[in-house]
């Protein structure tokens, strides 16, 4: 199985994509998993070890308690492929690259035109 069907099939269920959502801002433990279903603690279990085979959480042991994080980079494939069907979303990275030059444009022409209306001095003239 490839990289991106072995996530996309991780993230097909329900339960585990709700568990990655709680996992994005701080790691937690197993206990505070299961707390936020009405499911079974064997069955959250269950899906831990898919989404741990996965690669998409790490786990560690904390003393008596095994702590979840999310595991960002297992997604970019994923959100890499997805991105060619979003047709709104435009590349940042391009439009910041064509602003910067439009800034860099106008301050130019603005220096251009200053020194242009600028009179000269006789020093000036002398040493141009």
């Amino acid at each position: 199985m490839d990289e991106l069907t072995d996530v996309a099939d991780a993230i097909a269920d329900p339960v585990r994509r709700e568990i990655l959502v709680m996992l994005r801002h701080a790691p937690l433990t197993a206990g505070d998993i299961a707390a936020g279903f009405s499911i079974s603690r064997p069955a959250v279990s269950r899906h831990l070890r898919v989404l741990r085979e996965s690669g998409l959480v790490r786990d560690e042991q904390a003393g008596r308690h095994r702590r979840y994080s999310l595991n960002r980079s297992r997604l970019g494939p994923l959100t890499a492929w997805l991105a060619q069907f979003d047709t709104q979303r435009s590349d940042w990275s391009q439009r910041l690259a064509a602003l910067e030059t439009e800034v860099h444009r106008t301050r130019r022409d603005r220096t251009r035109s200053t020194a242009a209306d600028t009179p000269r001095t006789a020093h000036q003239e002398d040493t141009a």
